[in-house]
């Protein structure tokens, strides 16, 4: 993308007036989707989006440029304006940069650009008709078929210099039911860093039905009631309750200001001795696994919570600096024109020796959160507020009607401490998460838990 040779001049720029660190971080990427609407072809997107970023430190001071130039002046005109804003001082890192191949665990079989929009459109109608033909409630289908082929240069003064190639795919399925008047949303959105060849094991006609299935349930259920509850907590995309209300105060873009109900607390028993939780970027093919992060650092697999004890936190370098601890592999960004923060990649809970059917039958009158929506929290205090996309009240340890409207508010803090059963069920799902440096794919991942006791939003 750049030769090495530039990348050592452009280094040696920025570091001309003190920086005590520089980097480079260079993409080229094809962002390419297909958008069906009724079963017909609603829109083909295609976005490149390609330019540089030159970072420098000075102790606890970070300034970053960018252009779109990735010439040699041009990308000596970027380092220049950082090097200028960064103020003056002396320079005293020599640049010799030496290639590093950190390798791929995650091979690629069919490469997205190589196949025809005709092949990627059948298999999106595939998926849309086994939606429509669900239920004769299903009034609307729309469908996206994602692939992203992401190419990154990293070039660092401590002599890193690395490329990688990230290809990830990923359909999405909506469909709407109308039972007696009333409309309700189903969907799945499965994904990989994978080629094409990631329809060898997700069917999207399965893809479409789980979408109909959940929209025609809910469109035909009663409301929520409210109230403080037991709640099993189903697993796969459940473990966005982890990921939001506890997983992001455990970031160092929060811990190292302060500004986590986390912060202060290693070492500290501040979960259910159940309770293990993972973020591990090195799974082969995982949605949200990297094979260096973007700085540089290898991925890791972070042990964040042991049976309890919080043991990591998720760290980028400017952030380890301010914690005086070393950068764990966790940052991200979600192009050049974002300065890259701590974020996760796959961050699920660790399976248990329970089982899904004795989390069940152990609830006496509580709600089953099958399937978890979008929501909001706060890092610093833990309070979150998530919707449940499809929902069942539990009597006598049977699972009985779905009930929509349902919603879990509550404390992460708080919540830790009281999952008091983890089934042996781990599934993870797909997502984008969005904070100061974009938008990036994270898988959350979780078998299926039990709260034993937790608001419940409804009626």
């Amino acid at each position: 993308m750049i030769a090495r040779e530039i990348c050592e001049r452009v280094l040696q720029k920025a570091v001309s007036t003190g920086a005590d660190y520089a980097e480079i971080f260079a993409e080229n990427t094809l962002d390419h989707a297909i958008n069906l609407v009724g079963g017909r072809v609603d829109s083909v997107h295609d976005a490149l989006i390609a330019g540089a970023a030159v970072r420098v430190f000075r102790g606890l001071r970070s300034v970053m440029a960018t252009t779109v130039d990735t010439s040699e002046a041009g990308l000596m005109k970027c380092a220049a304006s950082a090097a200028e804003a960064l103020g003056q001082g002396t320079a005293e890192i020599d640049i010799c940069l030496k290639e590093r191949l950190f390798g791929d665990i995650h091979p690629i079989k069919i490469v997205p650009a190589s196949v025809a929009n005709k092949t990627k459109v059948e298999l999106l109608k595939s998926g849309c008709a086994a939606a429509a033909e669900y239920s004769d409630s299903i009034v609307q289908v729309t469908g996206t078929l994602l692939d992203v082929d992401h190419n990154i240069l990293i070039a660092t003064s401590e002599g890193l210099y690395a490329q990688d190639r990230q290809i990830r795919t990923r359909m999405s399925i909506s469909a709407i039911a109308e039972v007696n008047g009333e409309t309700q949303t189903g969907g799945c959105r499965p994904g990989a860093r994978m080629g094409l060849e990631f329809f060898e094991r997700v069917d999207p006609k399965a893809v479409g039905v789980h979408a109909a299935k959940q929209a025609v349930t809910m469109a035909g259920a009663g409301y929520c009631p409210a109230g403080i509850m037991p709640v099993a907590i189903g697993n796969g995309f459940g473990g966005v309750i982890f990921h939001e209300a506890c997983g992001h105060s455990l970031e160092a873009t929060s811990v190292a200001y302060n500004r986590s109900q986390f912060c202060g607390k290693l070492g500290l028993q501040i979960a259910n001795e159940k309770v293990t939780a993972i973020d591990d970027g090195t799974i082969p093919g995982d949605w949200g696994s990297i094979n260096f992060d973007d700085e540089g650092t290898p991925a890791k697999r972070n042990v964040l919570i042991e049976k309890g004890v919080l043991k990591s936190y998720m760290i980028d370098k400017m952030g380890g600096r301010r914690m005086g601890m070393e950068s764990t592999g966790n940052a991200r960004r979600q192009s050049y024109a974002y300065t890259p923060t701590s974020r996760m990649t796959n961050t699920f809970l660790a399976p248990g020796n329970e089982t899904q059917e004795e989390i069940i039958s152990s609830i006496e009158y509580g709600l089953y959160a099958k399937d978890m929506g979008g929501g909001s929290v706060n890092p610093v205090t833990g309070e979150f507020n998530f919707a449940v996309n499809e929902g069942y009240i539990i009597r006598n340890g049977k699972i009985c009607e779905p009930v929509r409207g349902a919603s879990l508010v509550g404390k992460g803090s708080e919540v830790l401490q009281r999952i008091d059963m983890v089934s042996d069920n781990l599934e993870c799902g797909q997502g984008m998460c969005g904070s100061s440096s974009g938008s990036i794919p994270t898988n959350v991942g979780q078998p299926m838990i039990r709260v034993s006791s937790i608001t419940v939003g409804g009626r």
